[in-house]
C-alpha cells in the first residue's frame, strides 16, 4: 500500500476549544499541528486532519474543494441503511453466510471508513476492523467513539472492535481462526474517474494501492475458519494470488456495480 498525501497533511482544530486534543491528534500521528482554522476554504494548506465540534474529518483546502471524508455512524447514508437498508436480505449478508440462527464472526481485513463493518454488526455479527493507515485509522476511532455515545446504536457499537494493524500480520498472529474474513481492496483505478466523489479520491490518495491484495488474500484462505469474501467492482478480474494460477472463487454474487466473490472453505451452519 503506497499512500502519497502524508507529506502535505497538517492537523488543525475548528477553534481553540479543540487545540490541545488536536495537538495530541498531531503528536500520536507524527504530523505537524499548525494552528486554528475556521474555514478550511480560506487556508495555505493543501490537506488538513482537521478536529471540528462534528468530528475528525480529512478535509481538502481551497475554494473548490469537496467535503470531508470522515466516519459517521449516527447521520447520513450509513443510518439511512440501517433502517431501510433491506437487513438480513442484503448482498453482503448472503456473502458473509448470515441467515436463520447464523451471524458468523468476522475479520474486516480492510476497515477503511467501516461501513460495512457497521452493515454487518447492525445484522448482529461480531466484527473486528482492522485498518493499517494510522490516519485512517485515526478517523474511525472518532466516529466509533462518537457512536458509542448514541443510546440507538449503541449495541451495535459493542459489536465492533477497532485493531490499527497491518492485515497480513495480524491475521498471521491471530490465536482463534475467525469464521469468516472479509476482504475489500482499493478498487482498481477507473477510466471512469469523473464518476468517483471527490471526497473518495481523497481517501484513495491516503490509502495507497493495495499492491498486496494477492498475499492478503492467500494469508486470509489460510486463516478463516469457514469462508474469505472478497469485494470487487462488477467486472473487475478476480485477485490473482502468487503461485496459485488456477484459484477461482467457490462462487460470486452479483449486484449493480460490485461483486462479492466468496471461497467457501467449510459449510456454515
Amino acid at each position: 500500500m503506497v499512500a502519497n498525501t502524508e507529506s502535505s497533511l497538517v492537523v488543525a482544530a475548528e477553534h481553540g476549544g479543540l487545540q490541545t486534543m488536536a495537538q495530541k491528534i498531531a503528536l500520536d500521528l507524527s504530523l505537524p499541528y499548525v494552528k486554528v482554522i475556521n474555514d478550511p476554504k480560506r487556508c495555505d494548506f493543501q490537506t488538513l486532519l482537521y478536529l471540528t465540534d462534528s468530528g475528525l474529518q480529512l478535509q481538502q483546502c481551497g475554494k473548490k474543494a469537496p467535503g470531508p471524508v470522515w466516519v459517521d455512524f449516527v447521520k447520513g447514508a450509513v443510518a439511512h441503511r440501517r433502517k431501510f437498508g433491506g437487513g438480513s436480505g442484503q448482498m453482503i449478508a448472503k456473502a458473509v453466510g448470515i441467515k436463520s440462527g447464523v451471524r458468523p464472526s468476522i475479520i474486516d481485513v480492510t476497515a477503511g471508513l467501516g461501513k460495512d463493518s457497521f452493515v454487518l454488526a447492525t445484522l448482529g455479527c461480531e466484527v473486528q476492523l482492522v485498518e493499517r493507515s494510522p490516519i485512517i485509522h485515526s478517523l474511525l476511532a472518532d466516529g466509533l467513539k462518537r457512536a458509542e455515545l448514541n443510546y440507538e446504536i449503541m449495541d451495535i457499537m459493542r459489536r465492533m472492535q477497532l485493531v490499527c494493524s497491518d492485515s497480513i500480520d495480524y491475521l498471521q498472529k491471530v490465536s482463534v481462526k475467525p469464521q469468516v474474513v472479509y476482504v475489500d481492496p482499493m478498487f482498481p483505478h477507473s477510466s471512469k474517474s469523473a464518476s468517483v466523489k471527490k471526497e473518495m479520491s481523497l481517501f484513495r490518495d491516503v490509502v495507497g494501492d493495495d499492491t498486496d491484495a494477492g498475499e492478503l488474500l492467500a494469508v486470509a484462505l489460510a486463516t478463516a475458519e469457514f469462508r474469505v469474501v472478497v469485494k470487487r467492482p462488477r467486472k473487475a478480474d478476480v485477485i490473482k494470488v502468487a503461485g496459485d494460477a488456477t484459484l477461482q472463487p467457490s462462487y460470486a454474487l452479483e449486484g449493480k456495480s460490485s461483486r462479492y466473490d466468496i471461497y467457501a472453505l467449510k459449510k456454515l451452519d
